[in-house]
């Protein structure tokens, strides 16, 4: 037995399993752009920044190895990989859930008002569901890959990149340039989406 695994050092923050105190955080800033969102008061830029890292750290791949739940599993038991617990003792995936319920259930106030074609409203939920929806893709890809017998081309993530890329750059070079002309902010809108897409679908 490790001397150490019952130190003080070795404790996660609080004493309350790992991930517990990242997932308060991320629920506090979603708490604050969501309610001041509905209170019709513009939330600050640094705050919906501050939320999509902490979509980013929720709905990205973090793992360098894809492993089986039998052989997480058997890891564990031997001792090769700590025991994970679930943060703020919720079931597994209980802050994803509490994250995407969230936006629809705010999607949905601001159609009942109605303002969910405010520019406020569309530019956050625009931006956020950009991201998840890149989420949710890589989801099903991976399910579908995991079915092949065969590994799938990299011809798809070729041509996504390029899509993204090319959307960027275009919408860039006006802004760095300052070469006299500009597009509509819908061109910069869909730009920064479909980078948003690209980063949750990674």
């Amino acid at each position: 037995m490790n001397e150490f695994e019952h130190s003080p050092k070795t404790w996660p923050p609080l004493g309350l399993p790992t991930g517990s105190v990242r997932a308060l955080l991320t629920l506090i800033v979603l708490a604050v752009v969501v309610t001041r969102t509905v209170l019709r008061r513009s939330p600050d830029p640094l705050w919906i920044e501050t939320l999509l890292i902490a979509l980013a750290h929720y709905f990205t791949s973090r793992r360098f190895v894809s492993l089986t739940p039998a052989v997480r599993q058997r890891l564990e038991q031997e001792g090769v990989l700590a025991q994970e617990r679930n943060p703020l003792y919720l079931p597994k995936n209980s802050i994803r859930t509490i994250i995407i319920g969230t936006f629809f259930g705010l999607g949905i106030y601001l159609y009942r008002e109605p303002r969910l074609v405010t520019p406020e409203a569309v530019a956050l939920l625009s931006m956020v569901f950009a991201y998840l929806l890149g989420a949710i893709v890589r989801s099903i890809s991976d399910c579908f890959a995991r079915r092949r017998s065969q590994p799938m081309t990299g011809v798809w993530g070729d041509i996504k990149a390029l899509i993204v890329l090319g959307a960027l750059v275009l919408a860039a070079v006006p802004t760095v340039f300052d070469i006299g002309m500009s597009f509509p902010p819908l061109v910069d809108r869909i730009a920064l989406g479909l980078t948003l897409f690209y980063f949750g679908s990674r």
